[in-house]
Order: C-alpha cells, then sequence, then structure tokens
C-alpha cells in the first residue's frame, strides 16, 4: 500500500499532540467519536466527525513540543490549530485494507469540502496511504485561487517533492511565484531543480524584467545548477544589481554552479565566498531580507 511515513508512530504522536491541545470535554468527543467509528465503521458517522471538528474542538493553534515535532519530521504541524490537526489524525484512522474503498472514501471528503477541510486534506497528503493515488489530486490543487489551499500544498508539505512528475512540480513552483509565497518552505526546492524549470524561471525574470517589475531572487536558486552560456548575463545582472537580496542571491547561484565563468566571477567577492562556505549567508538569509 505505501506510506510516506511509518503510519502508526505518527498518528500516535499526533493524537499525543492533539490531546495536548484540547480541554476535557473536546478530548471526551474524540474518543466518543473514535470508540463509534470503531465498532460501527459508518462513513456517514467519520465524515461527520470530519466537518464537526471545528464546533467541538475549536479552532486554536497548537502547540508542539520539541520532542513530538521530532518525531514527526519530515512532517510539520507549524500555523496548525485543534480543529486542522484532528481532521488530520482522524483521516488516519483510515483502514486502508483496500485502496479503491480508501481512496474513494478520501476523494468524497475532498469532493464535498469547504476551504478549511480542503486545507487539512491537502495538509495530510504525506501521511495517507497509497501515496501515487494523490499525484492527480495534488496537480489540481495547485491551480487553485485559494491562498490557504496553495499553501497546504506548497509550504512544509514533503509530498509534492516526493511524488509529483516534474511538469506538476514545475507548476507548483511557478504558481508559487505568481501568488507570491514564501517559496523558501518549499520542501525540496533544491533536490527537484531541473533544465525545464530553469529555463521556465529565467523566461519569467526577463518578463518581469521587459515590464519593469522586480524579479524575486529565490528565482535563482533552482536556476543555479543549470547556468551555462545562454544564462550566465542574467546572473551578472544581478551580480550588479542595487538590492543587497539580488547580489547575494548571485553570489549563492554561483556558488552552487559547476559552470566556470560562475565560478570565476565568485573569485572577485571573497568575502561573500567565506560566507557562503561558513554558513553566515544562506538562500534562507536572503528570503528573510526580501520580507524585510
Amino acid at each position: 500500500m505505501g506510506y510516506a511515513f511509518n503510519r502508526e508512530p505518527v498518528s500516535g504522536t499526533l493524537y499525543q499532540v492533539l490531546a495536548n491541545n484540547t480541554p476535557e470535554k473536546g478530548q471526551q468527543w474524540i474518543t466518543d467519536k473514535l470508540r463509534a467509528w470503531q465498532e460501527q465503521h459508518s462513513m456517514q458517522a467519520f465524515n461527520i466527525a470530519f466537518t464537526a471538528a471545528p464546533r467541538f474542538l475549536g479552532r486554536d493553534n497548537v502547540n508542539v513540543t520539541d520532542e513530538q515535532a521530532a518525531a514527526l519530521l519530515p512532517f510539520q504541524l507549524e500555523g496548525y490549530t485543534t480543529d486542522r490537526l484532528f481532521r488530520v489524525w482522524w483521516l488516519m484512522q483510515l483502514p486502508p485494507t483496500d485502496q479503491r474503498t480508501y481512496t474513494q472514501a478520501i476523494e468524497n471528503l475532498f469532493h464535498a469540502a469547504e476551504m478549511n477541510e480542503l486545507v487539512a486534506l491537502y495538509g495530510a497528503l504525506p501521511l495517507l496511504a497509497f501515496p501515487e493515488a494523490w499525484k492527480l489530486r495534488t496537480a489540481e490543487g495547485i491551480r487553485s485561487n485559494i491562498g490557504v489551499v496553495l499553501e497546504a500544498i506548497m509550504l512544509r508539505n514533503p509530498y509534492p517533492a516526493r511524488y509529483l512528475d516534474e511538469p506538476a512540480w514545475n507548476q507548483l513552483i511557478m504558481k508559487a511565484f505568481f501568488t507570491e509565497k514564501p517559496v523558501q518552505y518549499i520542501v525540496g526546492v533544491d533536490e527537484r531543480a531541473n533544465p525545464a524549470l530553469a529555463r521556465i524561471l529565467t523566461d519569467f525574470a526577463h518578463e518581469r524584467w521587459a515590464a519593469g517589475r522586480t524579479v524575486h531572487p529565490l528565482i535563482w536558486r533552482m536556476v543555479a545548477p543549470f547556468i551555462h552560456a545562454g544564462n550566465f548575463e542574467d546572473i551578472e545582472r544581478i551580480w550588479f544589481s542595487e538590492q543587497h537580496a539580488e547580489r547575494e542571491a548571485a553570489a549563492l547561484a554561483c556558488a552552487a554552479s559547476a559552470y566556470q565563468p560562475a565560478k570565476d566571477l565568485l573569485e572577485t567577492r571573497k568575502e561573500m565566498k567565506t560566507d557562503i562556505s561558513s554558513g553566515k549567508l544562506t538562500w534562507n538569509t536572503v528570503a528573510s531580507r526580501v520580507n524585510d
């Protein structure tokens, strides 16, 4: 069947976090729903619990201990609310004994979902059984115009980098730049960099420059492994930019490149090269400057 995670320990940790963030009355509601599900296996009751969670558990942000966070990695609970956490944990209570039954049950939730339910469903992707079954659903979600839904798919979510094919992955990255999401929180941007994406991003940069608009410096993070004679002029352009973040992006791109002229260019700014080698200058540094 295949899970991106080891199911039982993750489910247990999620429940522990949920219990720590839920008042006694809410805990009793969870206990009652779980007992009824285990005894009756009524999909109608399962779906009602999924939908009703905010009414009984609220939408407060959850607190997670360092130990719990470490046990869940690479799954992250940053920004999770109690109802969202319950929904993700609740999905893990579906028995993955039959792929067709399992996937249909979750697809039914997708079809009927309102915005916050979609956020929970897409955020739960790394924890669902039969991970290959959700590739088209994820690609469809990337086309959404709902910001929080896009963030649930894109940010701190290890599923897309692991399972999306290259065109869908590239679409996700481009949509993130178009919608001005914090790209530094997309899992796998370095591992999934590819020549096609580098070409798309450089074309995008040229279009923005031609329109007199700024270009997000993290674009060059995914171009860096594919610097060549045809796009090196772009790196030189940001190397001499008046914007400090762009100059840093150029240095980081040159440091990640095997193209000799890029290596030579980096040598002309020894201090930046040293900062990169020591870890003082990273793509996160550049991202923090953009957000300031």
